[in-house]
């Protein structure tokens, strides 16, 4: 066995893969029970998120994660796991519901980031990530996020504020991607490797810096 390190992009890449579990994967494991539950009660309902309530250890939950899909087919119909606003309104119409309900929540977090599409800035997708902030931060139930695969940006923050944040060990949460970073720090995209070194954007680097608790 080797003890070579894993560098940073290395785990940028694996955080990505094809064959990565995604949210699916990890509900249909630990939560058998889950009844989805759809829309945002006001445009429609975002296949990138998927959201609904289970029993975990004999305890009603609100489970609310981020889809990317398995194959070509799905992955177009949950847009690559980048949410639209109305996606962000039904997560959050599901905390609420939570709330009232007295249901701990579980956010689970695989995304590039928010759709940066004019639909879905036209629908208010910025006002619909700060809002999901303010309000997580209010909510009188406890929040566990999980960061799965990729945590990316504001799309991930906005089911993302939680009272305890868990990262698998090949995931990675940024303000953005290291090719994002590389084109705005280095003004060269093909540095993405460099960047993602200075991102410090690694499960046990945000471990080190004391962001996520494990």
């Amino acid at each position: 066995m080797s003890n070579k390190k894993i560098t940073s992009w290395e785990r940028v890449l694996l955080a990505r893969h094809a064959n990565r579990p995604t949210t699916q994967h990890l509900i249909k494991t630990l939560f058998p029970d889950f009844i989805e539950l759809h829309g945002d009660r006001l445009f429609s309902d975002d296949k990138a998120i998927i959201g609904g309530i289970a029993m975990f250890n004999n305890m009603p939950v609100t489970i609310i994660g981020v889809e990317k899909g398995i194959t070509t087919q799905e992955k177009i119909s949950r847009n690559f796991g980048m949410p639209h606003p109305e996606g962000y309104r039904k997560a959050l119409r599901l905390m609420k519901q939570a709330e009232k309900f007295n249901r701990p929540v579980i956010t689970i977090i695989d995304t590039p980031g928010a759709y940066p599409g004019i639909g879905a800035e036209e629908r208010g997708q910025p006002y619909a990530i700060a809002n999901n902030l303010k309000e997580m931060m209010m909510l009188k139930v406890p929040i566990i996020t999980v960061v799965l695969g990729e945590g990316g940006s504001g799309g991930a923050l906005a089911i993302g504020v939680g009272d305890k944040i868990l990262m698998f060990e090949n995931s990675i949460y940024a303000i953005l991607s290291p090719e994002g970073f590389a084109s705005i720090l280095f003004k060269d995209s093909t540095r993405a490797k460099e960047a993602a070194e200075v991102m410090k954007l690694t499960a046990e680097d945000l471990f080190e810096f004391k962001i996520v608790g494990q």
